[in-house]
């Protein structure tokens, strides 16, 4: 699959009818009048949240998207019809910019979720709305406002409770193979992983908690080093960090100071984010090794360090346990945030 998380694309909201210049000539009406009818509304634009998108594909190469004009008022007082609107259906999770001034203009996360990006010109009055005492055949009347017209970029933040970060060769893509139906392509070279890879890990209860692999964080990510410039943006809606550290590479504090230094001159609040940190892939390494180790990267992190194997499964259920307590306790974080 082509992953397509940015886009730009331009909109155009349909124009306003315009109002017409019209008057009653009935047979036995003796006295007329002005009978212009207003014109049509134009159709707006609006973005679309879909479950069944996972990408920006479609809009990428079809971005130009155009909504109907109002038609003409009619004789009789008839309003003219209004432009069909337009609607383009974007993946759960884009955020929408104006491309030119770079405003934020809204964020579709959930399902049928819509934002109006260009709304559509008003029709024009027809005459009739000029009746007046001092003019009884006014022959004056209004063209249709045009619709707004803009470009937009759209950006896709994939939306995943827990984000698995670490460097290339962490073992990320095993990790989520492990505990999810997910078949991301494995390998033992550094960036295997193209784009990011999600899957669903049932709890114990039932509900499934969407994890994500992000690929591609080496030092200097931030700046637009390997891929993590381009993936450090789905991070941003995790609510937990899985942070992977090899235990077979020859520095695994340095590995970890490396990711946590990119979290950090990122910005956007991720150094912050609740993290777990488990050491990966300790079935290659021997027992002494490891108990020099853990101490020296709990030093570095201020935290407990979960021991896995991804290709084992040794530690998983563990690892998922501590997973389920720190989501519930964010949960309850933001429930008593958001109480009145």
């Amino acid at each position: 699959m082509q992953f397509i998380d940015q886009a730009e694309i331009s909109v155009k909201a349909g124009d306003g009818g315009d109002g017409l210049v019209a008057f009653r000539r009935e047979k036995y009406v003796p006295a007329g009048g002005p009978a212009g009818g207003n014109g049509g509304h134009g159709g707006s634009v609006y973005l679309e949240a879909v479950d069944q998108l996972q990408t920006l594909l479609d809009v990428r190469y079809a971005h130009r998207f155009q909504a109907q004009n109002g038609q003409r008022g009619g004789p009789k007082n008839r309003t003219g019809a209004s432009g069909a609107d337009y609607v383009v259906q974007v993946p759960c999770g884009t955020v929408v910019y104006d491309a030119d001034s770079n405003e934020y203009l809204g964020d579709l996360v959930t399902p049928q979720q819509r934002l109006c990006v260009a709304p559509g010109g008003k029709g024009g009055l027809g005459n009739r709305h000029f009746l007046s005492n001092r003019n009884r055949a006014p022959e004056t009347a209004l063209p249709g406002l045009p619709g707004e017209e803009r470009r937009l970029r759209l950006e896709l933040k994939l939306l995943a409770e827990v984000g698995i970060i670490g460097l290339p060769n962490a073992g990320k893509s095993t990790l989520i193979a492990a505990l999810s139906a997910a078949r991301p392509k494995i390998a033992d070279y550094p960036f295997t992983t193209l784009i990011p890879n999600l899957g669903v890990v049932r709890r114990p209860s039932g509900d499934g908690t969407v994890f994500a692999d992000i690929p591609g964080l080496i030092q200097g990510a931030h700046q637009g080093a390997g891929l993590g410039h381009e993936f450090l943006r789905h991070i941003e809606r995790t609510r937990l960090l899985l942070h992977l550290v090899d235990a077979t590479a020859a520095d695994p504090v340095a590995h970890y100071q490396a990711i946590q230094q990119e979290l950090a001159a990122y910005g956007r609040g991720l150094v912050e984010r609740p993290q777990i940190l488990a050491l990966n892939k300790v079935d290659a390494v021997p027992q002494e090794i490891l108990d020099e180790l853990l101490p020296m990267l709990q030093a570095a992190s201020g935290q407990p360090v979960q021991t896995i194997s991804a290709v084992t499964q040794a530690g998983l259920d563990t690892l998922l346990q501590t997973v389920w307590q720190s989501l519930d306790r964010e949960l309850v974080t933001d429930a008593v945030s958001a109480a009145p």
